[in-house]
């Protein structure tokens, strides 16, 4: 059985994502540093992975796979840390691989790709335009070019738009649930006619987990529903499931001009790693 190190294991997905992990039978060394509401059934660490450390790689167990989910600000995506963290990122990485480690899994973003209308997929085009976004397209692009002259497995797992779990998000869902939680009535939104690829946060995790337990499938990998649905669509669902007593007010905030009127992920690959495992 391969021995997964999960950094990020505290955090929003994280914590999902071991738990997924171990629910398949995979031996899991976790890293953060808030490491209480990680699963008991890890072996849990407070870890600096940044810190240059020599014997990193022994301190962590000399893990076979590293599903690199760390990222500070990851909700702030014009934060100064994306960009200030991110020759940190690659050298971690870099170090885990020349340590030993040959399967490497890094959590990506749709916002890689900023403006774009349609599918994407793994030839898409990317123009990122937040920090988040040009870090996270920065990565992916100098660990390509790392692998192509290193021998390891490389997965970049591209997320969309996430939901469940919504207390510890910062979607548009979390602020639902605040606002339905103080007693507001009315809950304003833009038009609500752009359409997303929405999953949840227990469905990602599945999927993440699944990519990281194969070796066959590998490069850009969509974790993702490959369907579009509309925000009013799915708002308008997230409040009649959980009966709040909400009105939502469309128009009240003017669509911003470089949110894509529809974007979404191409799921073959996704959808032949979770059907080769049933």
């Amino acid at each position: 059985m391969s021995k997964i190190l999960v950094t990020g294991a505290g955090g929003y997905m994280g914590r999902h994502i071991v738990t997924s992990l171990l629910d398949k039978g995979a031996d899991i060394i976790a890293v953060d540093f808030n490491i209480d509401l990680i699963d008991e059934r890890a072996d849990r660490r407070v870890v600096d992975i940044f810190s240059g450390d020599e014997n990193l790689y022994e301190k962590l167990g000399k893990p076979d796979v590293c599903l690199h989910l760390a990222w500070k600000d990851g909700f702030v995506h014009n934060s100064d840390a994306h960009m200030e963290m991110l020759s940190s990122h690659y050298k971690f990485v870099k170090y885990m691989v020349e340590s030993g480690c040959k399967q490497i899994a890094v959590m990506g973003t749709m916002h890689e790709v900023g403006y774009y209308e349609g599918e994407i997929n793994e030839d898409t085009p990317c123009n990122p335009i937040s920090l988040y976004g040009i870090a996270k397209d920065a990565l992916r692009k100098s660990l390509i070019a790392y692998s192509e002259k290193n021998e390891f497995t490389l997965q970049w797992l591209r997320a969309y738009y996430i939901y469940g779990d919504d207390k510890r998000s910062n979607s548009i869902f979390a602020k639902i649930v605040a606002a339905a939680e103080e007693g507001k009535k009315t809950f304003p939104l833009n038009s609500g006619k752009n359409k997303y690829d929405f999953i949840t946060v227990d469905e990602l995790a599945d999927q993440i987990s699944s990519c990281v337990m194969q070796k066959e499938v590998t490069g850009i990998i969509n974790c993702c529903s490959g369907k579009p649905v509309s925000l009013g669509e799915m708002v308008e669902s997230f409040v009649r499931n959980h009966g709040y007593d909400l009105e939502l007010q469309y128009g009240v905030f003017p669509d911003r001009p470089y949110d894509s009127p529809a974007i979404w992920g191409n799921s073959e690959k996704i959808e032949k790693i979770m059907n080769n495992r049933k």
